[in-house]
């Protein structure tokens, strides 16, 4: 502490040089006396007639406009709430307060030790007064806001003599976009001023930032890339939010500096075409990789160049079936009415549980048992096959009650390595175990504080960790790893599993007293093969699919529906949004309508085309045989004695010119699949 008192006194004999220079004498000070940032402040500052000696007339904001702020600024209140308070927690008794200001340099949340917050208060550094550079000169909130950087402002830096006591750090916080939405600030006693605080602010930014893009894109798919694959998983990992097709929708600014240097061409609204690999195949591998436990994935890219990636949120991303819903950003929406439940308004960016409603009778009771417990303190257990819609089911449930304005906190506990399905559920302390990040981490529970926690295949939590949830829903408090305090938690729990709990109880891998614990309420989702509005769901997947895929007008042929009445879909709704996805993307230019030969080939074994018929009634396929005379007269008649394989090669090739060259048009014709007629055309080349 001695070294850092006689630093800060060396510092505060240079600023007092400094002030002489420039208010008394009306002079620029020497460049090594201050930073080029705080001269250039205290020039604005001066030139918009502050007065250095003045503490009149400082406008502290008023309630209401504390009040418009807030209400204004709830997404990012949401996202830094629970952020401070960890914060805080590392700074606390070092005479210190966590700040977050708005755009106008207003206070909207603090969080401070009493003594210093006391003293704090003379000066309105407090929730509701204003901190621009306009009304108090140079200060880091509003000097951090003018120059749009991190800024440190120490002592009699600031431009007001009365603000000299103060030591300040601050820097933007910027939204998905890019934006900048606020300003994330750590202030104290100079006397008490610590190295470390411009790098504590910078690394809590980042954490901000992480979690404001990770929300805002929470429904889309997210990839995760650098050069080492170390990295991915850190706070240096670049990270993109990109639609089905690989159309990129955000970037966090690692990724914005990485695509910046990669797209010579200034092209890089889509990721799919910096990659050797297509776009649909990185996602049936990053598919493969999540069930292997192996996420990481090596991409090549087109200049010859290398990169690791990790895709994210395939499972939320595909399991989306209403219009609309996972292309928007998922802000908090307004309040729910007194009932407690929100209808579905199709206009709006979150699903609810009357979105949910398309004409089945058992999802129909599912939904109308969850609607009556929504805003109760009642965990919900979701019960059925992989891929019914369990998760949206959990977002719908949230969306519908009171915590909608919270935070959707979703865990898988099949998809994490038991070593580390801890520190994510609890979170834990700097230095709590070997390999922790120095600052610790927030658990997935104290995430979703205010909000509803969703732990998807709770049947596959380790038993050692069933007995800490337990004690965590009967105390409503949580202990990170290595701490020895608890943290008060208030959320609401959904969990949901494919597996028959009872069964798990009856082999001892599943406690019984947190089976009762979580389940309050169970409602089994159907699989899709037994529900009776099949159709519907299929024309709610198509418009979506459609519209990310820049169509208009895609209807699906009813022999196609027909076909998806009596399918067994395995995969569920998951597997259905797959197949519609596949089958919009297969469509030529001039095509509006899905027919048999643009279904993927894994519904029928091998070729769409080749066996199609055969997963059909035995009287359908006669009426669908092609005559013989389609057959193109000209090679019927030149047959001679050539081979069939020469007299199928000729009519392809004559067909092929006919058309100009159109494979949907040929295939058509043809009678077959469009695979059918690439594998046929790759023997001519």
């Amino acid at each position: 502490m001695r070294a850092v008192a006689q630093s800060v006194d060396v510092g505060d004999e240079r600023v007092m040089l400094a002030r002489r220079c420039f208010f008394h004498n009306g002079d620029l000070p020497d460049s090594g006396l201050i930073t080029p940032a705080i001269l250039r402040s205290w020039q604005r500052s001066r030139d918009l007639g502050l007065k250095h000696a003045d503490a009149d007339g400082l406008d502290s904001g008023g309630r209401a406009r504390l009040s418009e702020s807030r209400e204004r600024c709830a997404f990012l209140l949401d996202q830094a709430g629970g952020l401070m308070e960890h914060v805080f927690e590392q700074i606390r008794a070092s005479g210190s307060m966590v700040i977050l200001a708005d755009m106008d340099g207003m206070i909207i949340h603090s969080l401070g030790d009493a003594a210093f917050v006391d003293r704090a208060g003379q000066v309105s550094l407090q929730a509701g007064a204003l901190w621009s550079e306009g009304l108090r000169g140079t200060n880091a909130i509003g000097t951090a806001i003018a120059e749009e950087n991190a800024v440190e402002v120490l002592g009699r830096e600031h431009y007001l003599e009365h603000n000299g006591f103060l030591t300040c750090t601050a820097s933007p916080v910027r939204d998905a976009h890019g934006k900048m939405v606020g300003v994330f600030d750590i202030s104290g006693d100079h006397r008490s001023y610590q190295r470390h605080t411009m790098g504590l602010v910078r690394l809590s930014v980042q954490l901000l930032e992480k979690r404001l893009f990770e929300t805002t894109f929470a429904q889309h798919i997210l990839i995760a890339f650098h050069s080492r694959p170390e990295y991915i998983g850190s706070l240096q990992e670049a990270v993109i939010a990109v639609n089905a097709d690989g159309a990129i929708l955000g970037a966090n600014p690692v990724a914005r500096g990485w695509l910046r240097d990669l797209c010579r061409s200034g092209d890089d609204n889509n990721f799919g075409r910096l990659l050797k690999l297509r776009f649909g195949a990185l996602l049936d591998r990053a598919a493969a990789a999540e069930r292997s436990a192996h996420t990481i994935l090596k991409l090549d890219l087109r200049d010859g160049g290398e990169m690791y990636a990790q895709v994210r949120g395939l499972r939320s991303s595909t399991v989306t079936i209403a219009p609309g819903f996972g292309r928007g950003v998922e802000h908090p929406g307004p309040a729910v009415t007194r009932g407690g439940v929100k209808p579905c308004d199709r206009s709006a960016e979150k699903v609810t549980l009357d979105c949910l409603a398309t004409g089945d009778e058992r999802q129909e009771r599912a939904l109308e048992r969850a609607r009556r417990i929504a805003g109760k303190d009642i965990p919900l257990l979701i019960q059925g096959e992989s891929g019914v819609g369990k998760e949206l089911f959990a977002r719908a449930f949230h969306n519908s009650g009171p915590r909608a304005n919270g935070l959707f906190v979703a865990l898988n506990c099949a998809a994490i390595p038991e070593n580390l399905i801890e520190s994510e559920l609890f979170g834990y302390i700097g230095g709590a175990f070997t390999g922790a990040r120095r600052e610790g981490s927030i658990g997935k529970i104290q995430q979703a504080h205010g909000g509803t926690l969703f732990l998807d295949e709770i049947g596959d939590m380790p038993l050692s960790m069933q007995a800490r949830l337990l004690r965590v829903l009967q105390e409503r408090s949580v202990t990170p790893v290595g701490a020895l305090k608890a943290v008060p938690v208030e959320i609401a729990l959904v969990c949901a599993t494919h597996r028959k709990l009872k069964d798990a109880i009856g082999r001892g891998e599943f406690r019984e007293d947190l089976y009762y614990r979580v389940n309050g309420l169970t409602v089994t989702l159907p699989p899709l093969r037994e529900r009776s509005d099949i159709r519907r769901l299929v024309q709610q997947i198509l418009a979506t699919e459609s519209a990310d895929s820049g169509r208009s007008e895609v209807s699906i042929s009813e022999e196609v529906l027909r076909f998806f009445d009596s399918y067994h879909w395995p995969g569920n709704i998951r597997q259905l949004q797959n197949v519609i996805r596949v089958s919009v993307a297969l469509l030529d230019h001039d095509e509006t309508e899905v027919q048999p030969l643009h279904l993927p080939e894994e519904l029928f074994g091998t070729d769409p085309g080749d066996d199609y018929e055969e997963t059909r009634h035995p009287s359908q396929m006669a009426e669908s045989q092609p005559p013989a005379s389609t057959l193109p007269a000209e090679v019927v008649a030149g047959a001679g004695g050539r081979s069939l394989d020469q007299i199928e090669l000729d009519a392809i090739a004559l067909v092929m010119r006919e058309v100009g060259g159109n494979l949907s048009a040929a295939a058509r014709r043809l009678n077959v699949s469009r695979n059918t007629l690439y594998r046929k055309l790759a023997r001519m080349a």
